[in-house]
């Protein structure tokens, strides 16, 4: 699982969904680079199935990463981000000026804005989704371009970490965070290991962000 390089919305502190995302920041392509080149080294898993959120910036993000990988970019809406209904786009110091004070970790059927997904909805379908991918993909390296929120859905779910826990994950951009499955032939997977969280050493040297930019 990696997440996308640094992205405009953050910069510019919006909501990036299916319209406020406008892909990765300067800082974040140099990020994305970076993670390349460590991929063309050749000390990373082989990698056999290339898939991303169908938001842009995750798009931009395996797309710089299939320069080396020559795999194909799959996408797959199921693996976006947190959908933000009437959010989408607007800057987030409007948030709680138009729709109130939000605690959707704290109360998860609790929503963002009207047509919001919920977090108990999110975290139910990126997990089907994770499944389903793995599933299709038994046997196979599989790398996700993906958001920090569903990685943090994948790691709860590995381990058995409640999705209420006192624990806050924050996954770097670019990061790589590696699940195996145990498989016994012709079963399901029943156990998972982790083998690193939030590995980005590649990063060493950049900025660790670009200097928000708000939109008037």
């Amino acid at each position: 699982l990696v997440r996308h390089g640094e992205s405009n919305a953050t910069v510019q502190q919006r909501v990036g969904g299916a319209k406020g995302c406008t892909g990765l920041s300067e800082l974040g392509r140099r990020q994305a680079a970076r993670l390349r080149e460590r991929l063309a080294a050749g000390h990373e898993p082989a990698v056999d199935v290339l898939l991303a959120s169908t938001l842009p910036r995750a798009i931009e993000t395996a797309e710089i990463l299939d320069r080396v990988l020559g795999l194909g970019v799959q996408t797959d809406a199921e693996l976006e981000e947190h959908r933000p209904g009437d959010a989408d786009g607007l800057g987030w110091a409007e948030i709680e000026t138009r729709f109130g004070p939000y605690e959707g970790d704290r109360y998860p059927p609790r929503r963002l804005a009207p047509g919001a997904e919920s977090v108990a909805e999110f975290r139910h379908r990126v997990g089907v989704a994770l499944d389903r991918v793995v599933r299709e993909h038994l046997g196979r390296c599989v790398l996700i371009s993906c958001h920090g929120g569903v990685i943090d859905v994948a790691f709860r779910l590995a381990v058995g970490l409640g999705t209420r826990s006192s624990v806050d994950l924050w996954t770097l951009n670019t990061s790589l965070t590696e699940l195996v499955a145990r498989h016994p032939v012709g079963v399901q997977p029943d156990r998972w290991r982790l083998v690193r969280y939030n590995d980005a050493a590649h990063l060493s040297g950049l900025p660790a962000q670009t200097p928000h930019q708000p939109l008037p």
